[in-house]
C-alpha cells in the first residue's frame, strides 16, 4: 500500500456573506485562483501529473452546479486528462474530499490528487435557492427532522445541555480576539492565496466591474465585549441564547490540498508536509446536529489507538458556540481550549464557515499552525447538518 502524503495546503481569505471581499466574485473564479496559487507553489510537478480534482460543496447548484470539480480543473489550466468531481457531506465536504483522495492514493488508484472545497454563500445561500423538503416527511416527531434549521439545533444543544448565554458570548469574544491577534501577527499569510476579486458599480448608467486584491479574512469583529454581544437577540427562538455574536458567519471561500504517493513526492524532490492518518464520521440526532464532534472525535481516537493527550492541536469548527463548548466538554478538552490548543487563531465565529470549503480550510490552518509549533498530531473536526460529525487526525512528516 502506498502512503498518501500532503505536500501543500492553501486557502483563500474568507469573505463575509453579501458584504465581504468576495461577495461579487463567483465561486469558480475563487476556486480557480486558489488552484492556480497551489500549483504555482509546487513548480516541480507538471500539471498533467494530477489525476483528479475532488471538490467539496454543500450546495452544488446554480454557479456551483454542473460538476464544479471538473469546471475548476479546466479553469485552473489542468489538462483535459485531469478528471474532476464534486462531493457533498455538508460542512465536512472539504475534509471528506481530502479523506477520499487519501483513500484512493492508498488503494493505488491514483498517484496525485488535489482535494478541498469551494463555496459561495453570498450567491448560493444556506438551504440552496429553493427549499423543497420531502412532502411526505413526518414533522410530528415520529421521524428525525433532518430538515431542521441549524440555528434551532444550536438552541436545542444550549437548552438540553445547559450551555449558558454567558458561556457562549465569552466563547464568541475569545474567538474574535484570537483571530484579530493572529491576523495582526501575520500568521495566515503563508496559507492564504490572495484573490483578485470583483466589485460592481453603476457609472453613467452602466454597470462597471472593478478588480481589487482581497488577501485577508474580513469577518473578524474586534474589539468586542461580552456586554456588546449580550445586547444581541436570537433570531431562532424567543428568549434564545444563540445570536450572530456567538455563531459562525456565513462566508465565501475555497481551500485545497495537494496529495500524492510518498514515492511520487520523493521522485519530484518534494518534502511532504503531513498525512491524513485516520478519518471517521459518526451519526447523532438531527435535532442536535452540533454535538457531532462529541461522537466523531472519540471514534477516530479509538480507531487510531490514541487519546486526546496524544493530540497537540485541534481545529474544531465553531458552527455555534453552544455546540463547540458542549463537544469540548464531553470529549474532556475544554481546558485545552482556554490553554490555546483548540482553535488557537480563532474559529468560524470570527473567521467564517464557508460550508463545503470549511474542512479543507481548517486543514490548511491546522497544518500551518502545527508547522509553527513543531507539533506531531492534530485533529480537524466539525458537526454536519442532518445529524453527523466528522474528525480527521493529521500527522506531520
Amino acid at each position: 500500500m502506498s502512503e498518501a502524503v500532503i505536500v501543500e495546503a492553501v486557502r483563500s481569505p474568507g469573505g463575509r456573506y453579501k458584504r465581504g471581499g468576495l461577495a461579487d466574485t463567483r465561486a469558480e473564479e475563487i476556486g480557480i485562483q486558489v488552484l492556480k496559487g497551489l500549483l504555482a507553489r509546487v513548480p516541480e510537478m507538471k500539471p498533467e501529473e494530477v489525476d483528479d480534482l475532488i471538490v467539496g460543496c454543500s450546495f452544488p447548484e446554480g454557479e456551483t452546479g454542473m460538476n464544479l470539480g471538473r469546471i475548476l480543473a479546466m479553469g485552473a489550466g489542468l489538462p483535459i486528462t485531469t478528471s474532476g468531481m464534486t462531493i457533498n457531506r455538508f460542512c465536512s465536504s472539504g475534509v471528506q474530499a481530502i479523506a477520499d483522495a487519501t483513500a484512493k492514493i492508498r488503494a493505488g488508484w491514483s498517484d496525485v490528487i488535489i482535494a478541498g472545497g469551494c463555496e459561495t454563500m453570498s450567491h448560493i445561500p444556506m438551504g440552496g435557492s429553493i427549499f423543497r423538503p420531502l412532502p411526505d416527511w413526518k414533522f410530528d416527531g415520529s421521524m428525525p427532522n433532518v430538515y431542521v434549521s441549524m440555528g434551532v439545533t444550536a438552541e436545542n444543544v444550549a437548552a438540553n445541555y445547559n450551555i449558558t448565554r454567558e458561556d457562549q458570548d465569552k466563547f464568541g469574544v475569545e474567538s474574535n480576539r484570537r483571530a484579530y491577534e493572529a491576523i495582526k501577527a501575520g500568521k495566515f499569510k503563508d496559507e492564504i492565496i490572495p484573490i483578485t476579486a470583483f466589485k460592481y458599480k453603476v457609472k453613467n448608467g452602466k454597470r462597471i466591474r472593478e478588480t481589487v486584491v482581497f488577501d485577508m479574512d474580513d469577518g473578524v469583529r474586534w474589539p468586542t465585549t461580552i456586554e456588546d454581544l449580550g445586547k444581541l437577540k436570537s433570531p431562532f427562538k424567543a428568549g434564545g441564547s444563540v445570536t450572530a455574536g456567538n455563531a459562525s458567519q456565513m462566508t465565501d471561500g475555497a481551500a485545497f490540498s495537494l496529495l500524492m504517493t510518498a514515492e511520487k513526492a520523493k521522485e519530484l524532490g518534494l518534502k511532504p508536509l503531513a498525512k491524513l492518518a485516520y478519518f471517521a464520521v459518526a451519526g447523532c440526532k438531527a435535532e442536535e446536529m452540533g454535538v457531532g464532534p462529541a461522537y466523531a472525535i472519540p471514534k477516530v481516537l479509538k480507531m487510531a489507538g490514541l487519546t486526546t493527550k496524544d493530540i497537540d492541536v485541534f481545529e474544531i469548527n465553531e458552527a455555534f458556540a453552544s455546540q463547540a463548548i458542549y463537544s469540548c466538554r464531553v470529549v474532556g478538552i475544554e481546558d485545552r481550549y482556554w490553554a490555546g490548543d483548540i482553535n488557537p487563531n480563532g474559529g468560524a465565529i470570527a473567521l467564517g464557515h464557508p460550508l463545503g470549503c470549511t474542512g479543507a480550510k481548517l486543514t490548511a490552518q491546522l497544518l500551518h499552525e502545527m508547522k509553527r509549533r513543531n507539533a506531531k498530531r492534530g485533529i480537524v473536526s466539525m458537526c454536519i447538518g442532518g445529524g453527523m460529525g466528522a474528525a480527521a487526525i493529521y500527522e506531520m512528516l
